[in-house]
């Protein structure tokens, strides 16, 4: 069996049929292979995880190839776009929306670039100092953010893998030898410990939750190249 890759450069799923991987892919492919894998067995257990999250994905699989595709897109937004909740993704107001002119005439000056506004709660001496600031309270706060961003990167990345990691074993191995072994080094950052306690389990979840703690363990060799 080939090992999971986890689809970066879009939003990615993998479905499980009992113990094995059934097909990774977007949101609207996996679930049409879901639905017509049960059409041949009503009573497939299955499971369908979000790549990104680790979360299961709640889908409404009747009808036809094409009604499920068309409810995928006007309950999500798009055929790969889901939160990690299973929640359609929405669009918040953005400031250029909110200050567009009435008369729809275009005034000058610097373009927007996407911002969107939300309310921020800040004590009065954080306000005093951020209103000091060149250029005001809004560009301080974007830039405090960025260099946040890229100053943390890589622990936000390790935090995500771990979570995403855990997420999926709670609910395919919860109940499985070396589980709680298994979380422990992965929190640890164990990656030779946490090949050892997967090493008994099914070899579509090992190498799942391998492929998923790569962000935190580093790249290893899979369950099916040790096998």
């Amino acid at each position: 069996m080939a090992s999971t890759e986890i689809v970066e450069s879009r939003r990615a799923y993998t479905a499980f049929a009992g113990e094995a991987r059934l097909v990774s892919g977007t949101l609207a492919d996996v679930a049409v292979a879901v639905a017509t894998a049960m059409r041949r067995d009503p009573d497939l257990a299955h499971h369908v995880f979000d790549d990104a999250t680790g979360n299961l994905v709640e889908l409404d699989l009747r009808g036809t190839e094409r009604e499920i595709r068309r409810r995928i897109r006007e309950t999500y937004g798009a055929e790969d776009g889901v939160k990690a909740t299973g929640s359609p993704v929405k669009a918040e107001p953005s400031e250029a929306a909110s200050e567009a002119p009435i008369d729809g005439v275009r005034r000058r000056g610097r373009p927007r670039l996407g911002v969107v506004a939300r309310e921020v709660t800040l004590l009065p001496r954080h306000w005093e100092w951020l209103n000091e600031q060149p250029g005001g309270a809004s560009v301080v706060l974007r830039r405090l953010v960025e260099e946040a961003r890229k100053s943390n990167a890589d622990r936000d990345r390790r935090r995500r893998s771990q979570e995403a990691t855990y997420q999926f074993m709670v609910v395919m191995a919860g109940n499985r030898e070396g589980f709680e072994e298994a979380t422990r080094a992965l929190f640890a950052g164990d990656a030779r410990r946490f090949d050892a306690h997967t090493a008994s389990w099914p070899i579509a979840i090992a190498d799942y939750s391998r492929s998923l703690a790569r962000g935190t363990l580093g790249d290893r060799k899979t369950a099916s190249a040790l096998s």
